[in-house]
């Protein structure tokens, strides 16, 4: 397991004044020296309870969680490890030692899994289900299942953080993280972990309609470069079947009732045309992308051989 000292605590926070200061607590009193606490612009006492409690403050120079994890990590860390936890309380200090102890085994990335140990109260149903449909959404998309994409409780090696392009402003940013994972096969375990509720009196930031239609769009848009075929192909898919419904309801209509529907047909022949275009694309698309795979594959395997020579 990495040495304490090589290890910064990352928090992002927002309004976390209820629980900000026993979050630090409990990271510094697991042995951990280096707490950096990145504040969104917290209109309560956040930041001074934060330094009150041993930790490095600094107020980010953006809005979003995305852009302050960002930012702290290429501009404020410069431990070669990172270990990022939200500041509402609901993940335990204690389960940082299983969450680094996979990268001292080689891995790069390291998910902690909510579903694990998840105390009653902990996650809404509503948010529970929207969870599990992003996850089968994520593994159907991209290829691998990570078990729970938008836990807030990660570990990984900074060097691996800079292999990744990532552009979330807001709570995207966990979704970003696991599609680059998969992209550039960046080595990653699931740790099982202890998901507590909210302690009372603090709020969530969390809006599930806005940030899981966010999440959503994330997946879908990350497909592009991942998974082109289903990024082209579920459009061109959606407008072939309509060309296909309207051709079908023009052809009875003048077959049973000898109306004929010009404008209709060549709405009809239109979205056929461009479905089966774009399903084309996709197609062509995913074989280019699956030869710069191999080709990525072929330079890896290089880079090691000489490494080990």
């Amino acid at each position: 397991m990495p040495q304490r000292d090589d290890v910064c605590v990352l928090v992002p926070t927002l309004d976390e004044a209820e629980t900000i200061g026993d979050v630090v607590r409990g990271y510094r009193e697991e042995g951990f020296e280096t707490v950096l606490v990145v504040d969104g612009g917290s209109t309560d006492r956040t930041e001074e309870v934060a330094t009150e409690a041993g930790a490095r403050v600094v107020t980010q120079s953006g809005t979003g969680k995305g852009q302050a994890v960002r930012e702290a990590v290429s501009e404020h860390i410069s431990a070669p490890y990172v270990l990022m936890v939200d500041g509402d309380g609901t993940y335990l200090p204690s389960d940082a030692e299983a969450m680094l102890r996979p990268l001292d085994e080689g891995y790069e990335h390291v998910i902690g899994d909510r579903f694990a140990d998840m105390h009653d109260g902990a996650m809404t149903r509503l948010n529970r289900v929207g969870n599990r449909l992003f996850n089968r959404a994520f593994a159907f998309i991209h290829g691998t299942d990570f078990g729970d994409i938008l836990s807030g409780y990660r570990a990984f090696s900074r060097a691996s953080f800079e292999r990744m392009t990532l552009a979330a402003q807001g709570f995207g940013i966990e979704t970003e993280m696991a599609v680059e994972c998969a992209k550039h096969r960046i080595d990653t375990a699931v740790v099982p972990i202890t998901y507590l509720p909210r302690p009372s009196g603090s709020n969530t930031n969390l809006s599930p309609l806005r940030d899981g239609s966010i999440i959503l769009l994330e997946l879908y848009r990350r497909a592009k470069t991942n998974n082109p075929l289903f990024y082209f192909g579920s459009v061109g898919f959606v407008s072939t079947a309509i060309g296909l419904g309207i051709a079908i309801w023009v052809g009875v209509e003048w077959v049973t009732r000898s109306i004929s529907h010009e404008v209709m047909a060549v709405v009809a022949a239109s979205g056929i045309l461009f479905g089966v275009q774009l399903l084309m694309f996709g197609v062509l698309s995913d074989l280019i992308f699956s030869l710069h795979r191999e080709q990525m594959r072929r330079l890896d395997r290089l880079e090691d051989e000489r490494a080990n020579e």
